[in-house]
């Protein structure tokens, strides 16, 4: 019994898809009997060029090989990322050679990774088990150019409908991506496994009094700073606006981190430390350390239907929360994160109206961490994901 795992981001490297990766392959290794398994096939650590960590081209574990295809060096654009996603393909489709696979899993925050995983499952006669984490066709609108998405939006609606129609089961992360789905592919049963929070996050969270006098209060921001965060439209004018109140610590990096590093020198901003990408334990500290977490994202029509993972750390930490963001985000935040603060994506009038509402402490959410638990969310889903081949049986039998 062999599985096939489809991730092009794995520990160590630093993404949302990484650390749901590797927290599934735990879970399914604890369901899965002695005799089978599981191949993963990733990259080498590349998400930033301004981060590299070690790991071996081949890792093995006992019933466990994780595979790391090189990819050449990126700055982050369109023709670095489909350079890196051919050499990503033309490696899994070389290591798969010759093998027999009974199930093939692939997580996708880009159409083309699922629809390798959809080749390679129709080559292997193997059932797919589809994780979709964005929806690339509805989201290239709004973030290419005009001319570029009218011109490739046909053919990439075709690959994703023989994708979907490709796999056995499907994996929505965000429940927000429902109506796009269900209206384009009536008829099928969606999973929706959401993001959640990983073991690293589930510390004691030491409450804190909000502080008195005049300090000037610490916002952090950690991850990507593309087009997708809009941090460059909307940091430089708010930073402005809370000079002597607020300082703005950003860590991360993406492709509009040089066009957001010109936008605040241009606004004279000194209020802002830009940083390097970091590993997770200098992150957690570098949140602990918060008064409050900042999260944006642009205003854009497909964003409205994501649920980004970062909400998830920050809330845990039990640290205010003040976030740009609109519809099933929003929703999200005002059901389940007390002590939040939601406005508009790029409104900076009304991210200042809503910094009003926080109360700056520290204090433990309880209720979400259970709910939202990463090993139990993962533990769920290795279920559903084994109940699509009938040749491996689950170990639990509940």
């Amino acid at each position: 019994m062999r599985i096939l795992f489809l991730s092009f981001y794995y520990p160590p490297d630093l993404s949302a898809g990484s650390f749901r990766s590797v927290a599934l392959v735990r879970a399914l290794l604890e369901r899965l009997p002695q005799d089978a398994h599981i191949d993963v096939i990733t990259t080498l650590p590349n998400r930033y060029s301004t981060f590299s960590s070690e790991a071996p081209i081949r890792e093995e574990h006992p019933r466990l090989t994780v595979h790391r295809v090189a990819l050449p060096a990126h700055k982050s654009g369109m023709v670095d990322q489909s350079k890196g996603f051919l050499t990503y393909a033309r490696g899994a489709l070389a290591l798969c050679k010759g093998k027999r696979y009974d199930l093939v899993y692939a997580t996708s925050g880009r159409l083309l990774s699922a629809s390798l995983g959809a080749l390679l499952a129709r080559r292997h006669g193997a059932p797919l088990y589809l994780d979709i984490r964005d929806i690339f066709v509805d989201t290239m609108k709004d973030v290419l150019p005009r001319k570029m998405a009218w011109a490739i939006k046909p053919l990439l609606s075709v690959l994703e409908r023989w994708t979907v129609a490709s796999a056995r089961r499907v994996n929505l992360v965000s429940p927000g991506f429902l109506p796009y789905f269900q209206g384009r592919y009536p008829g099928r049963d969606w999973a929706l496994f959401s993001n959640g929070i990983d073991e690293e996050f589930l510390l004691d969270v030491e409450p804190a009094s909000a502080s008195t006098g005049e300090r000037v209060l610490d916002v952090v921001y950690a991850g990507n700073m593309g087009e997708g965060q809009g941090l460059h439209a909307i940091l430089p004018a708010l930073a402005q606006r809370f000079q002597g109140r607020l300082h703005f610590r950003l860590v991360g990096d993406g492709g509009r981190r040089a066009q957001l590093e010109q936008a605040l020198t241009d606004a004279g901003c000194d209020n802002v430390t830009l940083l390097d990408p970091v590993k997770r334990t200098e992150l957690i500290e570098l949140y602990r350390s918060a008064d409050v977490l900042f999260l944006h994202l642009n205003d854009y029509p497909a964003f409205k239907k994501v649920l980004p993972s970062k909400l998830f750390e920050y809330a845990a930490l039990g640290k205010p929360v003040w976030a740009g963001v609109g519809g099933y985000a929003a929703r999200f935040i005002e059901e389940h994160i007390d002590n939040a603060a939601v406005f508009a994506p790029c409104d900076v009038d009304g991210a200042a109206r809503a910094f009003e509402t926080l109360t700056p402490v520290t204090r433990a959410r309880p209720e979400f961490v259970a709910r939202f638990r990463r090993d139990v969310i993962m533990a769920r889903m290795a279920r559903d994901v084994l109940s699509v081949s009938g040749d491996i049986q689950n170990k639990e039998t509940h």
